[in-house]
C-alpha cells in the first residue's frame, strides 16, 4: 500500500512567518518517512505557495529570521484530495499525487486564525489541528475570554479596544483601562508569538502601547497585571472516544532582567527557562489539568492545544489565554511538556498526523 502523503505547509503573509518556519524544520525533521511521504511546502510573503527549494532554510542564523524562499514551483491547491499541481514557468504541469493530510505548522493572521483552515474545509482535505471556529475564536483574544468565561473559567480583567474605538472614543477606552490599574498590559488581539506586546504604567505609555499593538492589528487588548508564576499545560485530543489528555504542567521564566515574555524570550537562546514539572502542589496541578481540558473543550478544538495560566500568590489560577496552534518547533513549550509526559516529539508529531487521518472532512 502507498504511505500517506502529508503535506507540511509553512510560513505565511504575518509577522509570524519565520516562527512558522522554525516549526515547520522541526516537523520535517521528525516525520518518519517510513511511514509517510512529505511535501514541504511554503506560503511566500506576497502570498504564493511554492515547494519548499532545496535549499530552504529553517533556523535563525547569525541572527537572521529564515523567510519561505520563494524560487519554488509554484503550486495550485487541490480540491476534495486531488492532486497538488507544480507549475514551473513556460512547462507542463506536474502532478504530484493526492495529498492525504495537510499539517499547517503556522500562527498568526490568515494562517492559524481559521482562514487557511476554512480554505482546506472547502477543498475537502484533511488537515491537523483544530478546525475554523476554535482557530477563530483562540486567535482572537477579546473573544477568547469571552467563550472562557462563558465555561466558568477564571480569566482576568480586561478592555477589548476595536478600530472605531480607539479613534473615536479614545477618552473612554483610557478611563476604563485606567480603572484595570497600573500597570497593564496590551497587546494585539489577534497576534501571537508575543508580537506587539508592551507594558504601560501611565496613560501617556498607555497611548504608546496601544499605537505599537495597532501596528499588528487594529484591535487590541489591554490586560490588568497579573502578580504570578506563569504555568502552562498542553492539551491533546485522544484516539478514538476517550476525553483529551492534559500534560504534566510547566513553568517559564524570563531571563536576562526582561520585564515580559517577549518575542525574543520565546526564540532565542538563553532567554527564557522551563521547568517541568512545574513546583506546585500536587493539588494544584491537578486542577489546572482539569481547567486546561475545560477550556479545549470549550472552544471544541482538535488535534493540540497549549493552555497559559497565572498561578497567584494566594493560591488562585487565572486562565491568560489557549493557543490552537502553539510554537512547535522541538525545544517549545507544549513539545517539552508532552516530552515530560511520555510522548516524544516524534511521537507527538505522528499522534497528530494520525488524529487528522481519522477525521472526515466537513462538518464535525
Amino acid at each position: 500500500m502507498s504511505k500517506p502523503r502529508v503535506a507540511v505547509v509553512f510560513g505565511g503573509r504575518n509577522s509570524e512567518h519565520a516562527v512558522s518556519l522554525m516549526g515547520a524544520g522541526s516537523v520535517l525533521d521528525a516525520i518518519d518517512r517510513s511511514k509517510y511521504e512529505v511535501i514541504p511546502i511554503g506560503i511566500a510573503q506576497d502570498g504564493r505557495w511554492v515547494l519548499a527549494a532545496s535549499g530552504q532554510r529553517f533556523a535563525i542564523e547569525s541572527g537572521e529570521l529564515p523567510v519561505v524562499d520563494p524560487s519554488g514551483a509554484a503550486l495550485a491547491l487541490p480540491t476534495g484530495g486531488g492532486p497538488l499541481v507544480a507549475y514551473d514557468p513556460g512547462s507542463i504541469p506536474v502532478e504530484l499525487g493526492s495529498v492525504d493530510v495537510v499539517f499547517p505548522v503556522m500562527h498568526g493572521p490568515f494562517a492559524e486564525d481559521g482562514t487557511i483552515q476554512g480554505l482546506l474545509e472547502l477543498a475537502g482535505v484533511r488537515y491537523v489541528g483544530s478546525g475554523v471556529l476554535a482557530s477563530a475564536v483562540g486567535m482572537d483574544k477579546g473573544y477568547m475570554k469571552t467563550v472562557l468565561a462563558g465555561a466558568g473559567l477564571p480569566i482576568g480583567r480586561h478592555v477589548v479596544v476595536r478600530d472605531r474605538d480607539w479613534r473615536l472614543d479614545r477618552d473612554r477606552v483610557l478611563k476604563e483601562a485606567e480603572e484595570l490599574g497600573w500597570p497593564v498590559f496590551v497587546k494585539p488581539a489577534r497576534a501571537g508569538s508575543s508580537q506587539g506586546i508592551s507594558k504601560a504604567h501611565d496613560r501617556a505609555g498607555l497611548e504608546r502601547a496601544v499605537e505599537f499593538a495597532r501596528q499588528h492589528d487594529p484591535k487590541v487588548l489591554i490586560e490588568e497585571a497579573m502578580t504570578g508564576r506563569e504555568i502552562e499545560c498542553a492539551v491533546l485530543e485522544s484516539l478514538g472516544d476517550d476525553p483529551p489528555a492534559a500534560s504534566v504542567p510547566g513553568e517559564v521564566r524570563v531571563e536576562g532582567g526582561q520585564e515580559f515574555f517577549d518575542f525574543e524570550a520565546k526564540y532565542y537562546p538563553d532567554q527564557m527557562s522551563l521547568t517541568v514539572p512545574a513546583d506546585i502542589p500536587a493539588e494544584v496541578a491537578e486542577e489546572l489539568r482539569a481547567m486546561a481540558v475545560r477550556a479545549f473543550e470549550a472552544l471544541e478544538c482538535e488535534g493540540l492545544s497549549r493552555v497559559d495560566f497565572f498561578y497567584t500568590p494566594d493560591g488562585r489560577l487565572v486562565l491568560n489565554e489557549i493557543n490552537t496552534m502553539p510554537g512547535f518547533t522541538s525545544l517549545s513549550v507544549a513539545p517539552q511538556l508532552w516530552a515530560a509526559s511520555g510522548l516524544s516529539y516524534p511521537a507527538l508529531v505522528d499522534r497528530l498526523i494520525q488524529l487528522a487521518l481519522a477525521r472526515s472532512p466537513g462538518l464535525r
